[in-house]
């Protein structure tokens, strides 16, 4: 009995696996919908990682995330100009107040946003800058 060595082609370990990811399901795209909107108390990055990720597995996330980024975006640049203007001597306090401010503001807006998208209706930001389409 002899043995055929026959070369394996190079992608023969990846027969069968799938080139992309599957749909997400109705209560799936609705979670991460809700993550993407919860995640305004960290900033801009949650919402564009579950944009990035899960942009074209579900249609409402991608709306949604995409609805929390152009919102988040912008005070997140500046939440970050505040915390840099909080060195300044006299007026540094001021800068605090308004940072932490903003912070409230944009953790409460997102957490209305997120009860609304878990319920599986689209929120609409009152002040939101459309900047990705």
């Amino acid at each position: 009995m002899t043995s055929r060595l026959t070369k394996p082609s190079e992608n023969s370990r990846f027969e069968g696996s799938r080139t992309s990811a599957l749909p997400l399901t109705p209560s799936e795209d609705r979670q991460w919908a809700t993550m993407a909107h919860f995640g305004a108390i960290l900033g801009c990055v949650p919402s564009a990682i579950v944009f990035a990720v899960f942009r074209d597995r579900g249609p409402f996330t991608a709306q949604e995330s995409k609805e929390a980024f152009n919102f988040t975006f912008p005070l997140t640049i500046l939440a970050i100009v505040f915390n840099v203007l909080m060195i300044l001597p006299v007026i540094g306090w001021l800068f605090a107040v308004l940072a932490v401010a903003l912070w409230v503001y944009m953790t409460v807006s997102g957490a209305l946003a997120a009860i609304q998208a878990n319920k599986g209706r689209p929120y609409r930001y009152r002040f939101n800058l459309r900047l990705m389409k």
